[in-house]
């Protein structure tokens, strides 16, 4: 595993990198490794927690998650769920589901780069806001991604 801080170990040995955080700057994080499940999610606690009618994620494995500057608040949300975000801004930056110990979602808006890792799905549209309208061509699904597409 890399040491720490060194950017130039993580680039050389193929692992790719990403550098986010919060508005106010208060928050810093990185996070490596291939991402999965690229997401626009429509729940409505997601939507509530970012007040915003859907929130980009993308899982990560939560081991290569750190902070480098700051402390996450976290409120649990839901039985088994804890979100994480800035005290003083309020930016929503993660989720972590016990169910999914060793995964960890993060915000790919809170991305130094958002548009390095894009959505590839929309999921939980049951609960989509009416005046949303999906029409980007992305595959589509009532709830989670194990279910079946609306």
């Amino acid at each position: 595993m890399a040491p720490p801080g060194n950017e130039w170990y993580r680039r050389s040995m193929g692992e790719t990198c990403y550098l986010g955080g919060c508005l106010c700057g208060g928050v810093r994080y990185q996070v490596s490794g291939a991402v999965r499940n690229p997401c626009f999610c429509h729940c409505a606690s997601c939507r509530r927690a970012a007040g915003a009618p859907m929130v980009p994620w993308g899982t990560f494995a939560r081991a290569s998650f750190r902070l480098t500057r700051g402390a996450l608040a976290e409120y649990r949300s839901s039985p088994g769920v804890t979100r994480g975000f800035c005290a003083v801004c309020g930016t929503s930056l993660t989720y972590h589901n016990e169910a999914r110990a060793a995964e960890i979602d993060v915000t790919l808006a809170t991305l130094d780069d958002p548009t390095a890792l894009a959505p590839q799905v929309h999921l939980w549209v049951g609960d989509k806001l009416p005046w949303v309208s999906i029409n980007d061509g992305r595959p589509q699904f009532t709830a989670g991604i194990s279910a079946q597409p609306p």
